[in-house]
């Protein structure tokens, strides 16, 4: 091979994935379709090819595996609700529009799962455990924003206008898993838009 095909040849060739991540996207993809109490440490190191030391190398137990998951999909998750709220600088009405837009859309996929928060927090009731710890604190925050948005479109009442909002996107994680394709999750959207008017008059 000639020097400029090497050259060639290694700035195409992509850096394989660290055994971190192999495992972390794995447990990603394991713990949000099927639950986090229902996938052991053994299926995650096969699917992800890695070996058992490996995986506790970098984390201690499955507990903070979940935890690391959690973290993850929380980066996510505010990456989309940032995105939604850039979309429309200044109108918090149109932002929270665009994000439950997109919510509602995401609940007619067939492979939906709700919101890995939430499915976490349902899982893991004790208080204190590290993969509900961080579920709570995505909700918290959450709430916080919802309830300053409300307040910047000059709700009345901004704390019931932010936490009607919370229930309405909660509803639509949980009714998408149970309806799907049809189901009233896709209407969402509107119906925030319909409690936004109410609370403004």
């Amino acid at each position: 091979m000639s020097s400029d095909n090497k050259i060639e040849a290694s700035v195409n060739e992509a850096p394989a994935p660290k055994a971190a991540d192999k495992i972390l996207d794995v447990a990603r993809d394991l713990f949000y379709r099927e639950g986090i109490r229902a996938i052991g440490v053994d299926e995650i190191v096969k699917r992800a090819g890695v070996t058992k030391p490996s995986l506790y190398r970098t984390f201690p137990s499955k507990d903070e595996l979940a935890a690391s998951y959690l973290r993850k999909y929380d980066l996510e998750f505010w990456e989309r609700f940032d995105e939604a709220v850039d979309a429309h600088p200044g109108n918090p009405r149109a932002q929270i529009i665009a994000f439950l837009t997109r919510v509602g859309k995401r609940t007619q996929k067939p492979d939906y799962r709700g919101c890995g928060m939430t499915n976490a927090a349902v899982e893991y009731p004790e208080h204190g455990h590290p993969a509900r710890v961080v579920s709570e604190d995505n909700k918290q925050e959450l709430r916080r924003r919802l309830r300053a948005m409300a307040a910047a479109m000059g709700a009345e009442d901004a704390d019931t206008l932010g936490d009607g909002l919370l229930l309405l996107i909660e509803g639509a994680y949980i009714s998408g898993q149970l309806f799907g394709l049809g189901g009233p999750a896709a209407s969402v959207a509107r119906n925030a838009d319909l409690l936004i008017e109410a609370s403004l008059k």
